[in-house]
C-alpha cells in the first residue's frame, strides 16, 4: 500500500511525534556527514524555486538535496513563464511531470498551498510571509542539542516547558512560526513588541484550525518577556519588501533591541538566537552577537541537517 504524499508548508504538517523523528534523523545525518553517503533522494530531482533573495536557505537546500543523493534544480522565478502570467496551477502540474519535489521561497503563503493542491509532488515551505517552518524546527533542534546532549531520542521531550522570548517584530513570519510550533511542542512563547504588532488573526485562526490552544503571551514590556527565558530570539525589524517603513519601524522597535542589559534578565544559562542576516546595532547589539550565549552559527549550520531530515521524511511518504 502506497503511503500518502506529504507536504511541509507549516509546522503542524508534522505531528509532534514526527518532529521528534526529524530531530533524531537530523542528529544522525549531522554525526555521519562526510562518512556515509545519503540515499533518501537517490535518482530524484528536486526543484528549488526562489521568489526572494536567500543565502542560508538556498545553499543549505542545494547542498542537502545533493548529499541525500538527489539532483537539485535551481529555478529563478524571474526566469520562468510564471513571471509572464502562466498560472501557478499549470506550473505545478507541468513541473510535477519533471520533478520529485519542490522547495519554494515566496511572498504569499497561498502560492505554496496552490502548488501543493495542484501538483503531484511534495512541497516544502522555504519561507513565506506567513511562516518559516524549516527555520523553526532548526531552532528547536539547536536548543535541544544543549538541553539533551548526546540523547537525540529525547530532543523533542527536552523542549517541553522551556521559555522562549521573541522580541521586536512579533507579527512577522518567524514570530508566527514560534506561536504555531511552540504550541505543538509545548514550548512557552513570550512575545514582546510595540502595540499594533500583536500576533495576527490569521495565526490565531491557524492555531484553532490545527486544534491547538493559544499558549503564547504578548506584551509591550521586553523585560517581562525576557525574565526567566531559556532562549532570547529576535529577527530583523525591516523585512524584505518593507523598506519604505524602515524609519518608522526602527523608531518603534528601539526599546526591543536585544542588548547585554536585556539579555541579563533571562536565565544565566540562556541562549541567544537569530535566524540571520543580523543588523548589529538595530535588533541586536554587536556585544550580544559575539557573546558566549550566542549560538547563531550553530543555528545556521543546523539548517542543513534538519532540512535534510525533512526532505528524507517527505520522500519516504511520497508514495
Amino acid at each position: 500500500m502506497l503511503s500518502e504524499m506529504r507536504h511541509f508548508l507549516k509546522e503542524t504538517d508534522l505531528s509532534p511525534a514526527e518532529m521528534a523523528q526529524v530531530f533524531a534523523a537530523a542528529a544522525a545525518l549531522k554525526a555521519g556527514r562526510g562518512r556515509s553517503a545519503g540515499s533518501a533522494l537517490a535518482h530524484q530531482s528536486w526543484g528549488l524555486m526562489f521568489f526572494k533573495k536567500s543565502t542560508r536557505t538556498r545553499v543549505s537546500f542545494q547542498v542537502g538535496v545533493h548529499e541525500l543523493g538527489g539532483q537539485p534544480v535551481m529555478l529563478n522565478a524571474d526566469d520562468l513563464q510564471i513571471s509572464r502570467g502562466e498560472t501557478i496551477a499549470d506550473t505545478a502540474r507541468v513541473l510535477s511531470r519533471y520533478l520529485h519535489g519542490m522547495v519554494i521561497r515566496c511572498h504569499e503563503h497561498g502560492l505554496l498551498e496552490e502548488f501543493a493542491q495542484c501538483g503531484t509532488m511534495p512541497i516544502v515551505n522555504a519561507l513565506s510571509d506567513f511562516l518559516h517552518p524549516c527555520q523553526f524546527l532548526t531552532d528547536m533542534f539547536t536548543l535541544a542539542e544543549r538541553f539533551a546532549p548526546g540523547r537525540p531520542e529525547q530532543y523533542a521531550a527536552s523542549l517541553k516547558g522551556k521559555k522562549v522570548a521573541f522580541l521586536g517584530d512579533t507579527a512577522c513570519n518567524m514570530a508566527n512560526s514560534f506561536v504555531l510550533g511552540g504550541a505543538a511542542l509545548g514550548v512557552e512563547i513570550a512575545l514582546a513588541g510595540p502595540a499594533g504588532f500583536e500576533p495576527s488573526a490569521a495565526i490565531r485562526a491557524q492555531l484553532q484550525a490545527d486544534g491547538l490552544k493559544e499558549t503564547f503571551t504578548f506584551s509591550t514590556d521586553p523585560a517581562a518577556a525576557v525574565k526567566g527565558a531559556d532562549m532570547v530570539y529576535t529577527d530583523v525589524w525591516v523585512s524584505m519588501g518593507m523598506e519604505a517603513e524602515k524609519a518608522e519601524r526602527l523608531k518603534l522597535m528601539q526599546p526591543y533591541q536585544v542588548n547585554t542589559q536585556l539579555l541579563s534578565l533571562a536565565k544565566p544559562t540562556a541562549y541567544f538566537m537569530h535566524c540571520l542576516p543580523a543588523h548589529p546595532g538595530e535588533e541586536v547589539s554587536a556585544e550580544v552577537l559575539a557573546s558566549k550565549q550566542s549560538i547563531i552559527f550553530d543555528q545556521a549550520e543546523n539548517r542543513l541537517h534538519v532540512q535534510k531530515a525533512i526532505l528524507a521524511h517527505l520522500a519516504a511518504h511520497r508514495g
